[in-house]
């Protein structure tokens, strides 16, 4: 497994644990929610370079895509 997969599957099971922990619900529906949303999609595109970055700012952006419905990126 290539170090940029092993980056995605660490971020993915962080994302799915705080999902699961700050919803009280159970891990495999967490783990649907968050692989049916957008956010998912551009994690796994090595494109947006997603995967370099925090567990806790994708999972930022995940609150923000189910809040909104879509995914919201503050201004610098």
């Amino acid at each position: 497994m290539c170090k940029r997969s092993q980056l995605i599957e660490y971020i993915i099971q962080d994302i799915v644990d705080m999902l699961a922990t700050d919803q009280n619900i159970e891990y495999d529906e967490a783990m649907n929610m968050f692989y049916n949303s957008e956010v998912f999609e551009k994690l796994l595109d090595q494109e947006t370079g997603l995967y370099l970055e925090s567990s806790g700012y994708i999972y930022d952006l995940f609150r923000d895509e189910r809040n909104f419905g879509h995914i919201v990126q503050a201004e610098i």
